[in-house]
């Protein structure tokens, strides 16, 4: 039994965007190159074009049986900041198909790494099945999964030792994901430690080295937000041409 992590790009993404290329074609065909309404049609249909290259090519970096495998080398390098006390407990936000959850689950065989997610119609193939049959294959029984709201944890403060999550809440629609960040962190104990990665650009989540200030006011210690675009998990191109232009790790302890 081999574990299948999906792909955070999903194969339908592909075949949607490469469905709609050859339906414009078609269209652009019938009416003739020559004519207005065909240039018009010619014009979406190379634009479109461009779009199923971008997902595929997308889909072939992130793919775990891929050559660059770009999802594993996120996940190995997020889960290796993870550190959790034997006998402790690790929230991992946004879970998907297990793999963060996992990786930490490995490198802390003494602490319980919990997974939450809302497993939404985005991501269909994601579940928590998948999840429970993915610890199964790689051996670990230390994970649970359970669904949840990353704006509203069902968790009481100071519940975790660690909490972690990695490309999820620049997916949820929101005016404040600093807010949603300190949610997360309400449910870290004191002492406890956290290694988030996202987008954290300043469209997305606002002046997040004011952010790192805040948390220091607060009586947060060894807060860092580290650059992953510069060769830690990605190049600046890669970033660039794959939209992770602001990917950034935000570790420190409560």
């Amino acid at each position: 039994m081999k574990a299948d992590y999906k792909n955070w790009v999903p194969k339908g993404m592909v075949m949607g965007t490469l469905a709609v290329t050859c339906v414009l074609l078609v269209i652009t065909l019938i009416l003739g190159i020559s004519s207005v309404p065909g240039k018009i049609f010619l014009v979406l249909t190379v634009l479109a074009a461009l779009g199923t290259l971008w997902t595929y090519m997308m889909y072939r970096a992130f793919s775990y049986n891929g050559t660059r495998q770009m999802s594993k080398q996120i996940i190995e390098g997020v889960s290796s900041y993870v550190k959790i006390p034997d006998g402790g407990k690790c929230l991992d936000v946004g879970c998907g198909s297990g793999a963060l959850s996992i990786a930490c689950a490995k490198k802390n065989p003494g602490a319980q790494i919990i997974g939450i997610d809302r497993w939404g119609k985005e991501y269909a193939s994601f579940s928590k099945s998948l999840c429970e049959s993915n610890s199964v294959a790689e051996g670990v029984n230390n994970t649970s999964f359970q669904q949840g709201d990353a704006c509203k944890l069902d968790f009481a403060d100071e519940t975790f030792d660690a909490v972690t999550s990695n490309y999820v809440y620049h997916n949820i629609p929101s005016k404040d994901r600093q807010a949603i960040l300190l949610e997360t962190l309400r449910t870290l104990k004191k002492g406890g430690t956290f290694a988030i990665h996202d987008i954290m650009s300043k469209a997305k989540y606002g002046d997040m080295e004011s952010f790192v200030e805040k948390l220091k006011n607060m009586g947060y210690e060894e807060v860092k937000l580290v650059d992953t675009t510069n060769g830690m998990f990605m190049s600046k191109w890669e970033s660039t041409w794959m939209a992770l232009t602001g990917s950034a790790l935000l570790m420190g302890r409560k």
